[in-house]
């Protein structure tokens, strides 16, 4: 099957599929008479895992070791769980941020019940935001940040 085809089987663009063989994670498709790279049934796997790994929250060097692993004919359980346990500690991390966060935004927004005009209150722009506590260096906690 050329790209195309392994792209729409997949759910992956074209362009991740490249980048992926690029970056070692895919390895380099053999090539038809035309040029046109061909996959196989082994490449659409190799690719569900990769995307699969992806939605667990795995980096694309973690899945790079994982596949090192497996292309060495070695077991990957040991240091997947490795992986899952990290991950299970910075989800619970992101977490607490992200409860901590929301303690923060609610605070703010009870500071504000009634308030319809805050220009009385002396801000440049908006006085809620302006005399809120959050600092700049920290940015506010998201679930992209998980990955």
């Amino acid at each position: 099957m050329k790209i195309g085809e392994l792209a729409k089987v997949t759910g992956a663009h074209a362009k991740t599929i490249r980048f992926y063989e690029a970056e070692g994670l895919m390895p380099e498709p053999a090539r038809l008479a035309s040029g046109y790279r061909s996959y196989d049934d082994e490449s659409v796997s190799r690719m569900e895992f990769i995307l699969k790994a992806k939605l667990l929250g795995l980096s694309l060097h973690e899945i790079m070791g994982i596949l090192q692993l497996h292309d060495a004919e070695e077991s990957t359980c040991v240091h997947v769980r490795d992986l899952m346990e990290r991950k299970i500690a910075e989800v619970e991390t992101t977490i607490d941020a992200l409860q901590s966060f929301k303690g923060d935004l609610v605070a703010l927004r009870d500071r504000t019940v009634g308030l319809v005009d805050c220009r009385s209150l002396g801000g440049d722009i908006c006085t809620i935001i302006e005399q809120s506590n959050i600092k700049r260096q920290q940015p506010a906690p998201t679930i992209n940040n998980l990955a």
